[in-house]
């Protein structure tokens, strides 16, 4: 007897939409309600209907390229872990060794200790 449930095969993959990976679907929503905020305001303001439709399409076309160049280029995590590694330090300086030494449990401290 057959099953009735289906077997979902994609677990722990990624969420991909037209090309675009995981978090980037994310920014092209955002990306297209601030286009349509922008609209409106720019057609409630008065400016021509023309201008305001020529403005949003330039702005949305580039909003497209750019999100799809960024998951090509970086895909699921590239541009969160490019993002991250602004905030890893150069260098660490410490002024005792004290540190190191607890951690190493081959020190002679460590022996000491043990006997």
């Amino acid at each position: 007897m057959a099953s009735i449930y289906s077997i979902n095969k994609g677990i722990n993959k990624p969420i991909e939409f037209k090309g675009l990976k995981a978090q980037y679907i994310g920014y092209l929503a955002i990306g297209l309600v601030i286009l349509l905020v922008l609209f409106a305001t720019m057609y409630i303001i008065g400016i021509n209907l023309l201008v305001c439709i020529l403005i949003i399409s330039a702005a949305g076309t580039t909003l497209f390229m750019t999100v799809y160049r960024l998951s090509y280029k970086y895909g699921e995590y590239g541009l969160l872990k490019k993002a991250a590694k602004q905030y890893i330090p150069t260098y660490l300086r410490f002024k005792s060794r004290k540190l190191f030494i607890q951690l190493n449990p081959n020190s002679d401290k460590a022996r000491r200790n043990d006997g």
